[in-house]
């Protein structure tokens, strides 16, 4: 046994005697990036404003306590001036979320004090145009405790925040209004992982019969709520803002608030291979995109819903 071993040990029985939760620091940079990128599954692009290239952004994953030493970077190559609002952070909007000019960047550090799923997203002018043309991403904060008979473990995980998608050159007072609202954008893209509704779909959520599958749900719309529903099933337990405190069971429709997120436990049959429609049972957004296909089935692969959480 070498002295990394035994100075590992020996940490782990002094927290477990002490109850101390170790925290970590964890550096995160994103840049933001003016670009135009796929929105459906046939390959169309539109101009979008996005966090390192992608709609949603990272996924950003800490555990409550942990320290969060953040950089945004704003390219010179850029027409706008971007910044970004963590819901999990407590700090002050007028320094910590205030605006970088392109070629500039900005630097801030919080502590990740709440668990829970939490959106975040650009806060400059115009918000409504920032957020809806792609400025949006996770933030997971792992509660400290682990998990619990009331937040047992999943088997797999997957990330959901669905969007909107406006007309090409919609305005930002039209946007902020919904005029010229076109789709809903699940990670991305319309019907991203909906085959049914659209043959080029090629991906969907996957995971085992009886398993425990755990959904990340933000809403990044911005202006209407998401009725999510899992069509051909019931949700198993679901946490308002993620947070193990807040746990509800059996539930069939959750409202989720614009700017909100929530944790989604589904529990398929263990005895057979079924498919559930995760759907915004609103059906001015479901039939605009907002569709995911879970399919359960022997033989998935391990990495599913493991190793990724948002499918690209």
């Amino acid at each position: 046994m070498n002295l990394r071993t035994v100075t590992q040990l020996g940490i782990a029985l002094l927290t477990a005697m002490s109850g101390t939760v170790w925290a970590e620091t964890v550096k995160v940079s994103l840049d933001a990036v003016e670009t135009d990128l796929i929105i459906d599954n046939a390959g169309n692009k539109q101009s979008m404003w996005t966090y390192s290239g992608t709609v949603p952004g990272p996924v950003i994953r800490v555990t409550e306590g942990d320290v969060v030493e953040f950089t945004l970077h704003n390219s010179a190559d850029n027409e706008q001036s971007h910044s970004i609002d963590f819901h999990a952070a407590i700090v002050d909007v007028l320094d910590e979320f205030a605006s970088v000019n392109p070629g500039e960047q900005k630097s801030f550090t919080f502590a990740a004090n709440h668990p829970g799923v939490f959106i975040y997203h650009c806060g400059s002018d115009s918000m409504a145009e920032h957020i809806s043309r792609g400025m949006y991403g996770v933030i997971i904060v792992d509660p400290a405790a682990g998990y619990s008979e009331t937040f047992p473990r999943p088997d797999r995980e997957y990330v959901l925040v669905q969007g909107d998608l406006f007309a090409e050159g919609t305005s930002a007072e039209d946007r902020a209004m919904g005029k010229d609202w076109t789709n809903a954008l699940v990670n991305g893209k319309v019907f991203h992982y909906d085959p049914v509704h659209d043959s080029n779909a090629s991906l969907t959520l996957e995971a085992e019969p009886g398993e425990r599958v755990r959904i990340f749900f933000v809403n990044a719309m911005i202006n209407e709520a998401a009725a999510f529903h899992p069509i051909a099933g019931i949700w198993e337990r679901v946490w308002d803002n993620g947070n193990p405190k807040n746990v509800r069971y059996g539930l069939q429709t959750v409202e989720v608030p614009p700017a909100h997120g929530m944790v989604f436990d589904l529990v398929p049959p263990a005895d057979r291979p079924t498919n559930n429609a995760l759907v915004d049972h609103r059906m001015r957004h479901a039939l605009r995109g907002a569709i995911t296909v879970l399919m359960t089935y022997e033989g998935v692969a391990p990495e599913k819903g493991k190793s990724e959480l948002i499918i690209r």
